[in-house]
């Protein structure tokens, strides 16, 4: 049993997402510091709750299983010792206001149950809700990932008097990256580093950086934050690598 820490938040699983909740609300939710994985196992999935007490899981309950079945599932999970701290809550596209009554009333499902028929823009306001409702975030502001083990992910530099430097990037976050530079001319704190390339699993990034300076004071490692006036479409590639990174991570745990 992994604890979670409530500073670091709580992680969020979605059981076998619906495509819309896939391709648009997880990279939503990654860009609010929200730390969430797609599962497409519902055995794996209890084990994961059991794994990481305190998690939350949205379970798509028009897919894998008759809805009978998906009650049966949820109330194991909810009178499990194990698995009883977790926080629960429907998607589907059913509108039918018994079947939304029996998750909420009845089975008092904390997180909700969204209805996608609502459209995108209106699932996403609900679920952001129920997610600050339930403290998912916890103190948190960005959702940091190791990549000191993915040789995907660098960084170079070419300074003004055509120095390059080359950097294997250690964790990456939408704030920042954290880089072990082979060389790296000494710069003064809050210096605006112009065109940084970054590669992040073959996706190329360019973009202004401000140099915050050493880690723990080691000469070798160098922390960079994003210009805030970061494009859009830069921004959605860091968004992207870090929800990839997460759910390598997920999907390579041994549970």
């Amino acid at each position: 049993m992994e604890q979670q820490s409530d500073s670091l938040g709580k992680k969020i699983f979605f059981l076998y997402p619906h495509s819309v909740i896939h391709d648009e609300m997880l990279d939503l939710l990654i860009m609010n510091g929200y730390e969430s994985y797609a599962l497409r196992d519902h055995a794996r999935a209890v084990r994961l709750l059991e794994h990481f007490p305190g998690s939350i899981m949205f379970i798509n309950i028009d897919e894998k299983m008759p809805e009978r079945e998906w009650e049966a599932y949820i109330r194991k999970i909810q009178e499990g010792p194990k698995t009883q701290e977790s926080r629960l809550g429907i998607l589907s596209y059913n509108t039918d206001k018994d079947l939304m009554q029996k998750y909420l009333m009845d089975m008092a499902v904390p997180c909700g149950y969204i209805q996608l028929k609502l459209g995108m823009q209106a699932s996403a306001k609900i679920m952001l809700d129920a997610l600050r409702a339930n403290e998912a975030k916890g103190r948190r502001k960005f959702i940091r990932v190791a990549c000191e083990d993915d040789a995907t992910a660098t960084m170079n530099y070419k300074s003004p008097e055509g120095t390059l430097s080359y950097g294997k990037i250690l964790d990456i976050s939408s704030a920042g990256i954290a880089v072990k530079m082979d060389r790296f001319e000494n710069h003064p704190p809050n210096s605006k580093l112009r065109e940084v390339q970054l590669k992040l699993r073959g996706t190329l990034v360019l973009t202004d950086m401000i140099l915050i300076g050493t880690r723990n004071d080691d000469k070798s490692e160098w922390i960079f934050l994003f210009d805030p006036k970061m494009q859009p479409n830069h921004k959605l590639v860091v968004h992207r690598f870090i929800k990839q990174s997460l759910q390598r991570y997920i999907d390579q745990l041994d549970i």
